[in-house]
């Protein structure tokens, strides 16, 4: 098992998420099996509760795990399935701890951060990196680990020395840290700082870790003469410091790394069997990120919600708009519409939470056709009211009508209403599945109906036009060429 860890400086939220994801790309397409954590410093056992406004949308996944908006990166960069416990946290590790010894497992010694908290952490990590998270059930090969906050943090001291320790028991060829830091350039002086930079490599290497690649965000494109000087005063190779400026979309930041060589640098630190040379895969990869880049056509889509202040409230769901536009060859343009909380005193409860199956009634239904025509669907749940069902037949007579219901028929699933374009409602959340080559079909259904393209689709037997589907066609052929390799040995 190879392991990543991607720590960051200098500030939060500078994309590590996004960078931790296009590295698991790049070495999927390599044809390696790839896996990902990510690790919270704070103290809750997890985001279920937490307020939108404080960090952003929690993510759902299919073991019902409520989990930072990061893991929806992974899963759908790398078109993986990520579980509950891909998500570490402070509130995890210690409650792992305690319960141990309140069981006695520790034979009645003093329970400390060192080494009891470290070692809670790293027997986490090798553990869940094990699991699989690809359909075909195979154990990962490279666990990509992604540290939340920056260095000097408080909360992330344990993690820190935690890694320290762990860097020695993996062995150096199969442990790599890709350290991600901030280059500002100050309007007053126009010029690129690297100071920021040298004294988060410096924090970083006081807790004993070096950075095998620094990474380093900024506005606009690096000089080279800024990358000779991180390389000078942060003890590196030039080739290990890496640019990753503003883009206009995301899909473009692993392009941008395997630019840079990667690749080349991934093969010799971790003793990988890969090409040099990207794969079928990342070249289709390429084309959809200029494809996006040159969209002409525009489609526009409100969006209605409470939470309208902070863009990472519907990050899945502007994703999955995103998808589905793409597909068809269509701009985004969406517009949000803020729909203040009516009845803020009644906070209710989760009621269902993770994968759940729905079962259409009948064959008469629209989304029963773009979901392919299948009996039923699995998709993700985290909900807290319902419709009850003694009242459907209120509904129905009025042409409201639900073509879905759970495997026990006692919940409303689905509604559509008759005559009507597009008029879809559901209990789940089809963005949380929704992936860059396979759109999520309730939204693709929403961007085909407001284009005017629905009823065509939908006469193909759900099949995009020659001209739209190429591209999707020839990424799904690209996945199934990639070579894999096996790792046993290493």
């Amino acid at each position: 098992m190879k392991y990543i860890l991607v720590t960051g400086g200098v500030i939060s939220g500078i994309g590590k998420g996004i960078i931790a994801s296009s590295i698991g790309t790049i070495l999927k397409s390599c044809g390696l099996r790839v896996t990902a954590i990510k690790i919270d410093p704070y103290i809750n056992i997890d985001a279920g509760t937490f307020s939108p406004y404080e960090h952003g949308e929690v993510f759902v996944l299919n073991d019902g795990g409520e989990v930072d908006l990061d893991l929806g990166n992974y899963e759908r960069f790398l078109d993986i399935n990520l579980y509950k416990d891909n998500n570490i946290t402070t509130g995890k590790i210690y409650q792992h701890v305690i319960n141990k010894e309140r069981h006695g497992d520790y034979l009645g010694k003093t329970v400390q951060v060192v080494p009891h908290i470290t070692d809670a952490v790293q027997e986490w990590v090798m553990n869940q990196a094990k699991v699989p998270v690809d359909d075909d059930k195979k154990e990962p090969q490279i666990c990509v680990i992604e540290l939340g906050g920056t260095i000097g943090d408080i909360e992330g001291m344990p993690f820190i020395e935690a890694f320290r320790q762990f860097q020695f028991k993996a062995k150096r060829e199969n442990f790599c840290n890709i350290h991600v830091s901030l280059v500002p350039q100050p309007n007053a002086t126009g010029e690129q700082k690297t100071k920021p930079t040298q004294n988060s490599v410096r924090a970083l290497r006081g807790l004993g870790l070096s950075p095998d690649l620094i990474v380093c965000r900024s506005a606009k494109p690096i000089e080279m003469a800024v990358k000779e000087k991180i390389s000078m005063f942060c003890h590196v190779e030039p080739e290990q410091v890496i640019f990753i400026h503003d883009v206009s979309s995301t899909y473009r930041v692993p392009i941008l790394l395997e630019e840079q060589g990667i690749i080349k640098y991934f093969k010799q630190r971790l003793n990988l069997p890969i090409d040099d040379q990207p794969s079928d895969l990342l070249m289709k990869w390429k084309k959809m990120a200029c494809r996006y880049e040159r969209l002409l056509k525009v489609c526009s889509i409100a969006l209605v919600g409470k939470y309208t202040k902070l863009s990472d409230c519907y990050a899945s769901v502007f994703k999955a708009l995103e998808h589905s536009a793409l597909a068809i060859n269509y701009k985004l343009d969406l517009m949000v519409i803020d729909m203040p909380e009516h009845n803020p005193g009644d906070m209710g409860g989760t009621m269902r939470l993770g994968k759940r199956r729905t079962v259409f009634k009948t064959e008469n239904s629209v989304l029963r056709k773009l979901y392919g025509d299948e009996m039923f669907v699995e998709e993700r749940h985290r909900h807290r009211y319902e419709v009850n069902p003694e009242l459907t037949h209120c509904f129905e007579e009025k042409g409201l009508k639900f073509v879905g219901h759970d495997t026990e028929g006692n919940r409303m699933e689905i509604i559509e209403l008759e005559n009507h374009p597009y008029f879809v409602g559901v209990q789940f959340h089809p963005e949380f599945s929704s992936r860059p080559m396979k759109p999520s079909p309730p939204y693709l259904g929403l961007l085909l109906a407001a284009t005017g393209t629905l009823n065509a689709y939908l006469q193909r037997g759900c099949k995009l036009s020659p001209s739209r589907g190429h591209i999707w066609h020839s990424i799904a052929s690209a996945i199934g060429r990639i070579q894999t390799y096996d790792l046993k040995e290493m």
